[in-house]
């Protein structure tokens, strides 16, 4: 035990001691999450629409009217006026504006006859994302001109009404399951499989192995070590993030000890698995030109930014057996929806007999080694 302690010693100095290897580890996650969260995921505000007003009726002023209510509450987007339907096309294309409303002429018209009247709407479809979210605003201001001024009594139309079962969830919350495992798994690959490899290649290794401790003890001690290092990043960027995105895990103690459990699990797990792929490595390119390839091996398809119900049927056999999968699944149960232990139990299981399998099926590895 004396052995594995001074090991871990000699690894936490090490550690402690480059506070640019912590910087990396820590607050690069937590700089991911603030970009990210507010960069992907919100609603489009402040967007340019063109507004051609061929009609100048009594109902193109309730669209423009509809508009500027628009533009003065949710503010999706504001109108420009626009008298030339090809300049507006030409300007949508070109990126000046983002979309043109065209009020045909004789529109007022149409509503009151009830023939068909339309407006149309110019997209820039090479933006998903914008012209969805104009689409969906437009379409909304359209039902609200087509509903009835005076509601009948009874309706005979069938209504869906949307129960959700949590507050609103921003892209920030949503993002910060992915980002906590993430600074555990960057921490792991510097921390552990890329120091790990180096210090094989300077001959500290061999080093130990001319002193007392055994090989048992090195490989449980460098364990130990690279686990002690992951979970301190999962602590750190779970709880900074929780404060960044506004989650009240902070003043929750049982959830605290939860989540703590699920850091430790977490860490075995990804710190087994690192030590497994770097057993019989030598050279100490391998492990930094392997970071990115396992980075989007593992992260991407473990439902951290897509849900896995939308991966082909290969991919979702790959997250099945992908530690990732469950660590992603533990920390939105605990961090987003504040599940409790049952919730998590699965993943706490998994990660633990992934980690411990992986480390008991290494160290044989790691003797034939050396």
């Amino acid at each position: 035990m004396m052995g594995i302690l001074a090991i871990v010693e000699r690894e936490m100095r090490k550690f402690f001691r480059s506070p640019v290897l912590i910087l990396m580890t820590w607050m690069m996650p937590l700089l991911m999450l603030v970009i990210m969260g507010n960069s992907f995921g919100g609603k489009i505000v402040g967007t340019r629409v063109a507004l051609i007003d061929n009609d100048h009726g009594p109902h193109a002023v309730k669209i423009r009217e509809a508009c500027d209510s628009i533009a003065a509450n949710i503010g999706t987007f504001r109108t420009v006026t626009y008298y030339d339907e090809k300049q507006a096309y030409e300007d949508v294309q070109n990126g000046r504006i983002d979309a043109a409303i065209i009020i045909p002429a004789h529109y007022s018209r149409n509503v009151y006859a009830q023939d068909a009247p339309r407006l149309g709407l110019i997209v820039d479809n090479s933006d998903q994302f914008t012209s969805g979210s104009l689409e969906g605003e437009m379409q909304s201001l359209v039902d609200a001109l087509n509903a009835p001024v005076i509601q009948p009594r009874l309706t005979g139309s069938i209504a869906l009404r949307v129960v959700e079962t949590y507050p609103y969830v921003n892209y920030m919350k949503f993002l910060l399951p992915a980002i906590v495992a993430m600074a555990m798994y960057v921490s792991v690959m510097i921390g552990g499989g890329i120091v790990y490899i180096d210090d094989k290649a300077l001959g500290v290794h061999e080093g130990y192995l001319v002193t007392p401790i055994t090989r048992l003890e090195l490989v449980l001690g460098m364990n130990l070590a690279g686990t002690l290092k992951c979970v301190l990043a999962g602590v750190s960027v779970t709880f900074i993030g929780s404060w960044l995105a506004g989650l009240p895990v902070l003043i929750r103690p049982l959830a605290d000890l939860e989540l703590l459990c699920l850091i430790v699990a977490a860490a075995i797990a990804f710190n087994g698995m690192m030590f497994l792929l770097m057993v019989r490595v030598n050279n100490p390119l391998v492990p930094r030109a392997l970071s990115g390839f396992l980075n989007v091996l593992l992260f991407y398809p473990s439902g951290s930014i897509y849900p896995i119900a939308a991966f082909p049927a290969w991919l979702r056999a790959f997250a099945i057996v992908n530690p990732f999968t469950y660590c992603i699944h533990g920390f939105r149960s605990l961090l987003v929806k504040s599940s409790g232990f049952m919730a998590i139990r699965f993943d706490l299981m998994f990660l633990l007999v992934f980690g411990l399998g992986t480390l008991a099926i290494s160290i044989p590895l790691f003797r034939r080694t050396l």
